[in-house]
C-alpha cells in the first residue's frame, strides 16, 4: 500500500471507527455510512477519496478493517469502534482457545482488572497466536494471553465474531486468563 493510501486508510478508520463528526458524517445505528455522502464530506475536508480508492482500501487493508454492503452503497468498519454502534453480530460459540496480544507493561493491571474494552466497545481477541503477537507489538514488548473461552461461554459470557474474524466480548475477568510463565 503506498503512503498516500495508508494516510487515507487511517483517515477512513478515524471517521468510521471513532469520529464521524470530524467531517460532519452520520453513521446509522449499525455503523454504516452512505458511500456517496462519505466521499462528498471527505472532499469538503480536503481528502481526495473516490469509490475506487475506497475499494482499494477495503480490498488491501491487511486487517480487513472495512466492508461494503452488497451493492457498495454503504461502508463501515468491521470492529474497533470507540463510538456506540450495533454491529448486529449474532452471539457465537467461541473456539476452544482465543488469544489476546498486549504489551508486558499492561500485565499487572490485567492481572487485577482482567481485559477491559477501555475506549473501545469490545475486547478484541484472535484465534491464533501470530495475530496476537502482532497486536501486542504495537504497544511495546509483546505478550500473548490465552483466554479460557469455553469456560467463559459456559458461564454465559457472549462472544461475537466480526466480519474480519476478530473475536469480540465485553470483558474478560482475570480468572479466565492464562498468563505466560516468565
Amino acid at each position: 500500500m503506498n503512503k498516500n493510501l495508508v494516510k487515507l486508510s487511517k483517515f477512513v478508520s478515524l471517521v468510521l471507527r471513532h469520529q464521524p463528526e470530524v467531517i460532519g458524517l452520520k453513521l446509522d445505528e449499525n455503523g454504516w455510512a452512505e458511500v456517496d455522502r462519505f466521499i462528498e464530506l471527505a472532499k469538503q475536508n480536503g481528502k481526495n477519496i473516490s469509490i475506487s480508492i475506497l475499494e482499494e482500501i477495503v480490498e488491501t487493508n491487511n486487517k480487513k478493517r472495512f466492508a461494503f454492503n452488497e451493492d457498495k452503497s454503504k461502508i463501515r468498519a468491521n470492529q474497533g469502534h470507540s463510538i456506540e454502534v450495533n454491529l448486529d453480530l449474532p452471539p457465537q460459540q467461541p473456539p476452544d482457545q482465543l488469544f489476546h496480544g498486549t504489551a508486558t507493561k499492561f500485565i499487572e493491571s490485567i492481572r487485577h482488572q482482567g481485559l477491559i474494552a477501555g475506549n473501545r466497545q469490545h475486547v478484541h481477541m484472535s484465534s491464533d497466536e501470530t495475530t496476537a503477537i502482532k497486536v501486542g507489538q504495537r504497544h511495546g514488548k509483546p505478550v500473548v494471553l490465552k483466554i479460557k473461552s469455553v469456560a467463559m461461554h459456559q458461564d454465559s459470557f457472549l462472544f461475537f465474531c466480526s466480519e474480519n474474524s476478530v473475536w469480540l466480548t465485553d470483558f474478560v475477568p482475570p480468572q479466565y486468563l492464562e498468563f505466560p510463565t516468565e
